[in-house]
């Protein structure tokens, strides 16, 4: 399906690939991997012709498909379910047709609409939106009252919809909770051509792939089976490359030897002479380079607390009195709790963590905890908020006031940050840098509790090998909230469940949670079948005569242009609250790393102007509605 031959490309100073060769079988699921910063998103942008090599080194069959996701898709007023219908070109094109065809064109439009099964596609772009997350209500509300996470869902869904001969997809997961990495898991195993996916999920790897594609040292070599046979595979292939070049360097002592023994007499002269060509024609068999990751420093507290950390009865808490997010909470977590948080997007994951690290207070009911419990807080929102001209160094300034510069630059060190990154702007760092530091800054103190908010999002697989390895020394408890599968069941030995408005333990493991989910989204989503199984829209009847009008004067109601303009200002009221909520979002996450004390005062900001929000949404499309009757 993809060729690629002899590659070489040199930009911004590095060289990213050299001679690069590889042949990507059609219909093949490819893992592409390699450690962060070495080139894989550079290669995708190659294949797509964002980035030129200089020559025709990368081949596909004539007329093939590629797809991707880029980027998020625009606030438009565009609905969701239109936006993803649009994504099949051909299908949104002859439906365009249709509406100012010729007579004698119609039949030939409507032949191919029913070759292509048109009539399925509303059905099949909802299934896909109900899975990566989206409600039924959700696929009829604009583009425009979603944020970028939800955006970006639309993206991946538009793609998905498309079904490209060939798939681009760099990280997909990381903006997706565990319900819909599963379910995009899933999807991606039934995906009809072949697939090139960047990921550090092994799950994901293991569950997908029937090859794996590894960016090292510039060259690409492709490996045939899920990341575990490729990681066992080349454990194997550097064995005996060891083997082979420790045997040849005896070999050469041998012979080296041999030389300086008798290449001055002059009955052994011609063999040494031999000997010595036989050397300079000797290959040097070279290992590749070893990539050593950094460890994660998360100490653990040196004296335990007594029993339980933390105890819920009946709590409820929200942002504002009298609106819980969430309720009758009879929860308790001891020293050397695991837990794992699990939940959709928006089942209140984060307002549970908020108030275990006491960003949030309960309104009613009892929360018992020590006065002198730590709380190491991360979520991604710190990463999004950070300071672009901050650098490392001044950061742990700040956070170790009384420390001396030696003993400063000792610790960023120890973070995995090496002397020159130490001074960089944050803006330069890339984001498993800019998670390193942050992972370790807010475990610096040793807290009782570490709350982490999807803390791999950043990191390749080695870095996430390093943070299980620290958290499985670390002794303190543990919340953890991830859509890496595989950490979680490592991490993990109890499960707590976000949804309904509560958060309870969840009777099973990860395997019944995968089962639970996927059964849940083809209960919700409509599949195929039951959009061709319903009964077909008559042909519009000729419009029946017109009752006459009744006596005496009728009351007359706005204009249709005065409609027109009310729904237009609610809308621009929209799009001004949906960026006001995401500043108030930054201004959360910075300010639970710089400024706790304003963390409830924004948040219920943020509740209010979510209200205001559903006023004008609902403002909107009552004008919209009467403007069209109008």
């Amino acid at each position: 399906m993809l060729q690629i031959t002899n590659l070489t490309y040199n930009a911004w100073g590095r060289a990213f690939l050299d001679s690069a060769s590889v042949s990507l079988p059609p219909g093949a699921k490819v893992g592409l991997v390699g450690r962060n910063g070495i080139g894989k998103s550079t290669l995708f942008k190659l294949i797509l012709g964002e980035l030129q090599a200089g020559g025709d080194e990368i081949s596909l069959p004539r007329a093939a498909r590629i797809g991707s996701v880029d980027q998020e898709h625009p606030a438009t007023p565009v609905s969701v379910l239109e936006t993803i219908l649009e994504a099949d070109v051909e299908r949104h094109t002859l439906t365009k047709r249709l509406e100012t065809a010729e007579p004698e064109e119609m039949g030939e439009i409507w032949a191919r609409l029913i070759e292509i099964d048109a009539e399925a596609a509303p059905a099949k772009a909802s299934e896909i939106l109900v899975g990566l997350g989206f409600s039924q209500e959700d696929l009829h509300r604009p583009m425009a009252h979603f944020s970028g996470g939800w955006r970006m869902r639309v993206a991946l869904a538009a793609a998905l919809f498309a079904e490209p001969d060939m798939l681009l997809l760099d990280e997909p997961t990381n903006y997706l909770d565990l319900e819909g990495a599963l379910w995009l898991e899933a999807r991606l195993k039934k995906y009809p051509h072949t697939a090139l996916i960047i990921s550090h999920d092994r799950e994901l790897l293991n569950g997908v792939c029937s090859h794996i594609l590894h960016l090292s040292n510039r060259k690409l070599d492709l490996y045939t089976g899920n990341y575990d046979t490729f990681e066992r595979t080349r454990a194997e292939r550097l064995r005996l490359l060891e083997a082979s070049r420790s045997k040849q360097e005896a070999e050469r002592a041998h012979l080296q030897k041999f030389i300086d023994r008798f290449k001055a007499k002059a009955s052994k002269a011609a063999q040494a002479q031999s000997r010595v060509k036989r050397l300079e024609k000797m290959q040097r068999i070279e290992l590749p380079p070893e990539e050593r990751v950094a460890p994660f420093v998360l100490p653990s507290p040196e004296k335990p607390l007594p029993p339980p950390l933390i105890r819920l009865e009946k709590a409820t808490v929200g942002y504002e009195p009298g609106r819980p997010i969430l309720k009758s909470l009879n929860l308790r977590m001891d020293l050397d709790d695991r837990i794992g948080l699990l939940g959709v997007n928006g089942a209140g994951k984060s307002t549970f963590a908020k108030l275990i690290a006491r960003a949030l207070t309960v309104e009613t009911g009892e929360f018992h905890r020590d006065g002198k419990m730590r709380v190491g807080w991360f979520h991604q929102h710190q990463i999004e908020a950070m300071d672009p001209e901050d650098t490392p160094l001044q950061i742990i300034r700040r956070a170790m006031p009384d420390a001396s510069e030696s003993s400063r630059r000792s610790r960023l060190a120890q973070f995995g940050l090496p002397f020159e990154k130490q001074e960089t702007k944050v803006a330069a760092l890339s984001g498993g840098e800019r998670a390193r530091l942050l992972l370790n800054l807010v475990a610096m103190d040793a807290p009782h509790i570490l709350i982490l908010d999807e803390p791999t999002n950043h990191l390749d697989i080695d870095s996430r090998g390093a943070l299980l390895d620290a958290l499985n020394q670390y002794t303190g408890a543990v919340i953890l909230i991830t859509h890496d599968r595989s950490l979680m069941e490592l991490v993990a030995d109890r499960l707590w469940l976000a949804a309904d408005g509560t958060v309870k333990p969840f009777d099973g493991d990860m395997d019944d949670y995968a089962k639970f989910v996927l059964d849940r989204a083809k209960r919700v989503g409509m599949k195929p079948s039951q959009a061709r199984d319903a009964p077909a829209a008559e042909p519009a009847a000729a419009p029946a005569p017109s009752a006459p009008a009744p006596a005496g004067p009728r009351p007359k109601g706005p204009s249709a242009s005065t409609l027109r303009h009310a729904a237009k200002k609610a809308e621009e009221k929209m799009a001004g609250l949906t960026a006001e909520i995401a500043a108030l979002d930054v201004a959360l996450a910075k300010a639970a790393v710089e400024q706790p004390g304003k963390l409830a005062e924004l948040s219920r900001k943020r509740a209010a102007t979510q209200e205001a929000l559903d006023a004008a949404e609902a403002a909107w499309l009552e004008a919209a509605e009467a403007a069209e009757t109008a």
